[in-house]
């Protein structure tokens, strides 16, 4: 059996996360995101030299050096804390975004506020807070995510819906009937743009559809085929995954980009999920999205230090550009013209 941390709390809670992540057994073991059948165009001509191809996107109003975010992972622990500062003087120093991990245990215990607090290592970036869809049933509403926002200094906000994973969680809140009508009188109500994300299970072509007249800024796919939050749930509270069947649910990447799209060709996209190289980032592009999200794939290396994050994303985005290149697209934007 599987051992990881004990103790009471929310701090405690993200700190089991982080070990349950790093295991293999939190990955979708059936289901893949589906971005492997899509094909990547090949142009034995391009035309033009590697060096000018052009990553830099423009997202929310914010001018990012290349299409990616790095993924919401964690804060409220001191351990977590040092993973959020690595990440965002990586981000800083390849201009790039970066999204939070729910910030609930920080409006709930001030005193952890620091170990989501970068902006003094990340002044530039384009940076997300983060709170989850099921506490706006349970008293959160724009005072709270106002606040959310307004202590990280954050340009944005996402709000998480994970139905599957509360439901797999002890205590989780599984209280979620008129959610959709409270987004939909608070998003248009904030300063600030709003993403709606799922966590790893997928936005189905449903939602999307409901979500697309709400005032969302962008829509985070966060498909399946990556980290299994049901899986991280069943080996934080009991140390093996004991109900793999059910912990397999959910929309893969590719398919919930393609859904995602044509339920909502007007809002802009982000593809996570399972993005583990630049190959996947291409594809998800060319399905579609604005920019990717990469999470799992940092964590380990954001325990070590911001140099082994950027080294990472370096590889990560030197592979985008040279598909980007073999395909013949001088930029971002041609790629998606080529799909349209």
């Amino acid at each position: 059996m599987t051992h990881l941390s004990s103790g009471p709390g929310l701090s405690v809670r993200k700190l089991r996360h982080i070990e349950a992540c790093l295991l293999p057994e939190s990955q979708y073991q059936g289901v893949t995101t589906g971005l492997e059948t899509v094909p990547w165009p090949y142009r034995a001509l391009p035309e033009l030299n590697l060096a000018d191809v052009d990553l830099g996107v423009t997202f929310l109003g914010h001018h990012l050096q290349a299409p990616l975010l790095i993924g919401a992972m964690t804060g409220g622990a001191e351990r977590a804390g040092q993973i959020n500062r690595n990440l965002a003087i990586a981000a800083q120093r390849l201009g790039i975004g970066l999204m939070l991990g729910s910030q609930r245990v920080m409006l709930e215990r001030p005193e952890v506020a620091p170990t989501f607090q970068v902006r003094d290592v990340a002044p530039d970036v384009l940076l997300v807070g983060n709170l989850g869809g099921a506490q706006f049933l349970l008293g959160y509403g724009a005072e709270q995510a106002q606040q959310a926002v307004a202590q990280v200094g954050a340009d944005a906000l996402a709000i998480h819906i994970n139905p599957l994973q509360e439901a797999l969680q002890v205590g989780g809140d599984t209280r979620w009937a008129g959610l959709g009508a409270q987004l939909a009188d608070l998003v248009p109500s904030l300063p600030f743009p709003v993403i709606l994300k799922e966590v790893g299970h997928g936005l189905d072509a449903r939602t999307v559809q409901a979500a697309a007249g709400m005032g969302f800024g962008a829509l985070d796919v966060a498909g399946a085929g990556g980290t299994s939050w049901a899986r991280v749930e069943e080996l934080v509270y009991h140390g093996v995954v004991r109900r793999p069947d059910l912990c397999e649910i959910g929309v893969p990447t590719a398919q919930a980009l393609r859904d995602a799209r044509q339920q909502a060709p007007a809002v802009p996209l982000i593809a996570s999920g399972g993005i583990r190289t630049g190959l996947d980032a291409a594809r998800a592009l060319l399905l579609g999205a604005q920019v990717v999200a990469v999470a799992r794939p940092l964590l380990e290396p954001a325990m070590d230090s911001a140099e082994a994050v950027e080294a990472w994303l370096t590889g990560f985005l030197q592979e985008l550009r040279v598909l980007l290149f073999v395909g013949g697209f001088a930029d971002v934007s041609s790629l998606w013209a080529s799909s349209s």
